[in-house]
């Protein structure tokens, strides 16, 4: 999610907005479509309106990890990189939820930014607040043990008796690790006392506890 970048239609001056909506048009997609993957080309710069759209990279051996989600309001900056550099993308796109978009083509794209140094600004802006997010992202995967990254994930779930319904699976692709090593923490946290489990469900019992291993060292 892109924290630092906010919601850029509300952002943006009157007169860029409505330049920006001239020149726009609006796509939508469908929960779980794949609106783009490795290989493809970027056509379109997406401002993202209704619904999500979740990064993901996928290894040669079919293990993935979620790179980041762009909310409502938000831009994709593989997109932009991939436009400004004529490069395909290297990641998968998938719409979770319903997705509405506004879609500025790629010439547009190009001449909006020699056109509006406001525009230009605001991409750029975006790349910088996503850029320090994926050097966090690396930095989990290389330095952070599994059970850190999994105390930190479920912390930020809510609250004691906050009930988490999702797979072992799922988990474990949002961390970036196979399923067998986060049912295996997980049995450790319970033993612990800091998580119930049932089937398809986690209970959180401890948050305190989960938020500090999260935050070690």
């Amino acid at each position: 999610m892109e924290r630092s970048s906010g919601q850029l239609l509300t952002s943006w001056s009157e007169s860029l907005r409505a330049d920006f909506g001239n020149r726009a048009a609006k796509i939508s997609a469908m929960d779980g479509d794949c609106l783009f993957s490795p290989g493809s080309a970027a056509e379109r710069f997406l401002v993202v309106l209704n619904g999500t759209v979740r990064l993901e990279q996928t290894s040669s051996s079919g293990r993935s990890i979620v790179i980041y989600r762009v909310e409502a309001g938000q831009s994709c900056v593989m997109t932009t990189s991939c436009l400004l550099s004529g490069t395909p993308y290297s990641s998968f796109g998938y719409a979770e939820g319903n997705v509405e978009a506004y879609a500025l083509g790629q010439n547009s794209f190009k001449s909006l930014l020699q056109d509006s140094p406001e525009f230009m600004a605001s991409v750029f802006g975006v790349f910088s607040g996503r850029l320090v997010e994926l050097t966090n992202v690396i930095d989990e995967l290389l330095l952070h043990r599994v059970d850190q990254k999994l105390g930190h994930w479920l912390a930020r779930q809510g609250s004691h008796g906050t009930i988490i319904s999702t797979t072992h699976q799922l988990i474990a692709h949002e961390l970036g690790t196979v399923r067998e090593v986060v049912s295996r923490t997980l049995k450790d946290f319970e033993r612990k006392g800091w998580i119930s489990l049932s089937r398809g469900s986690t209970t959180l019992l401890d948050t305190h506890a989960l938020e500090k291993l999260g935050k070690s060292n």
